[in-house]
């Protein structure tokens, strides 16, 4: 409900300015969206951030999981802000954020002091891998509305998939240049937990078990292990061909079930840039990832625990 709201008041408030040039309309529907974003995470208690196609999905739907167990609630409901809250007040407010429009809002693009008094868990993931991902989402997936308002590629162009991993308005530069802030910034933050995409494949129920420590509910074993097993690879397509999350609207839905590039479940392998490009373009990414790319992360060099790469503190306590 709260969804249709603001999609509302979006619509509304767009339909009265339509005069505005295509420039203007952009910057106001950003900064729109950016004020919801501010006020969503005023009142969270975690908040959730990730570039797209970092594996946020499977993580919101492991934590739904494990919600849904504990507190009764029904099979269909994904975790969104305080939908859970609302109907049980032991459930945390949880924001889920690709950290896009906020800044068009706040101002505050150049470093991440409107995330300093909430607890954040930092999702990654290999960059080459994340724009490959991009590449299927803009695509088969992504709305025409957000690839004008995000600077993606026309709807039609005609571009490679190594162009557009490489060009800067949505490729590689872009996910580094948004890595390497937060990476800059972490340290100032007041609760941090890093949990990397790779490490999420090789141990689920670790990482998971991690993130709800931090957010300041624990999990039991048995409870880690069925959020893990409903999360699978195979029954998260079963449920986005079912359309099981339709209340969610399109983020675990496809429209074309025929189509196996058009699931926001596609490949889930971790390293798979690889398999679409050639030698000369896989040594061209690696190189600019190595001079470009903070080590922060643990993928400019030899693989990083999770429990070394950042963690500001192990647990995190609601705002006030």
């Amino acid at each position: 409900m709260r969804s249709v709201i603001e999609t509302l008041i979006r619509e509304a408030t767009l339909l009265c300015c339509f005069f505005l040039p295509p420039e203007r309309r952009i910057a106001l529907e950003r900064r729109i969206r950016g004020r919801f974003e501010w006020q969503k995470l005023r009142g969270c208690d975690v908040v959730v951030v990730s570039f797209g196609k970092s594996g946020r999905t499977w993580l919101r739907v492991m934590m739904s999981r494990l919600y849904q167990l504990r507190h009764g609630l029904p099979d269909q409901m994904l975790l969104q802000y305080d939908n859970m809250h609302r109907r049980n007040s032991a459930v945390p407010k949880v924001h889920y954020s690709h950290d896009n429009y906020l800044k068009d809002y706040t101002g505050h693009d150049a470093d991440k002091s409107d995330y300093r008094d909430t607890p954040v868990v930092l999702l990654a993931r290999h960059p080459a891998d994340t724009a490959v991902s991009q590449y299927f989402q803009w695509k088969y997936r992504m709305r025409s509305r957000k690839k004008k308002i995000n600077d993606y590629p026309d709807e039609n162009a005609d571009i490679s998939i190594y162009d557009f991993v490489m060009q800067s308005d949505a490729g590689l530069p872009k996910i580094v240049d948004f890595m390497n802030l937060w990476a800059r910034e972490a340290p100032k933050l007041q609760a941090l937990l890093l949990v990397r995409y790779e490490d999420m494949r090789a141990d689920p129920g670790e990482a998971l078990v991690r993130v709800m420590e931090f957010i300041g509910t624990p999990a039991t074993a048995e409870e880690i292990q069925e959020a893990v097993d409903f999360a699978s690879v195979e029954n998260m397509r079963k449920m986005e061909s079912q359309r099981t999350f339709w209340l969610s609207g399109s983020r675990m839905t496809t429209k074309d079930t025929s189509n196996p590039n058009a699931y926001k479940v596609r490949r889930a392998k971790v390293g798979g840039w690889r398999d679409y490009f050639e030698p000369e373009e896989i040594e061209a990414v690696e190189r600019y990832l190595t001079e470009n790319l903070d080590p922060f992360f643990g993928y400019a060099g030899p693989p990083v625990r999770p429990s070394t790469v950042a963690e500001t503190e192990t647990t995190a306590e609601a705002k006030p």
